[in-house]
């Protein structure tokens, strides 16, 4: 009972980041393709090449379409937040699942929100042994180029 009361703040606040990322994306705008982000906001992203993704990861990264990548990338933003109450729960076997679909998004994610998305994934995950991670906003903060490339890009 005491986990859950020290996981009801942070689980609190990243509640109110999940609902910001799911009304971000409800899809892409008919018509309309993604766009790459005006500027990047974190230092690993300004170094990443703005030209559209290579030949091989595709317009929309290892997905076929914007609507599929936009339902992908934010179907696992807000997953993220919910690491800690799988764990907390003991649902081992629902994590894995949860770290190994989040893992293969990173992967998959068009190339302008690689580098970003890799840091939410890492913080994300640190989150799991580190509650810290929500109450010094690291979470917020490394959550923030994601829900800001699916609001540029999915409407």
């Amino acid at each position: 009972m005491e986990t859950v009361k020290q996981l009801a703040r942070p689980l609190y606040a990243v509640a109110l980041l999940a609902v910001t990322a799911l009304t971000a994306c409800s899809g892409p705008a008919s018509g309309s393709a993604p766009s790459a982000p005006e500027t990047s906001t974190t230092a690993a992203g300004s170094a990443a090449p703005t030209a559209s993704a290579s030949a091989a990861s595709g317009q929309y990264g290892g997905y076929a379409s914007a609507a599929e990548a936009c339902d992908a990338i934010s179907t696992q933003a807000t997953g993220a937040s919910l690491l800690p109450l799988s764990a907390a729960q003991g649902k081992t076997a629902e994590l894995e699942q949860k770290k190994a679909e989040l893992a293969e998004t990173a992967q998959r994610v068009p190339e302008a929100l690689k580098a970003d998305f890799a840091r939410f994934n890492e913080v994300a995950l640190a989150g799991l042994s580190d509650q810290s991670v929500y109450s010094k906003g690291e979470f917020e903060a490394a959550v923030a180029p994601v829900t800001g490339w699916l609001s540029a890009n999915c409407h």
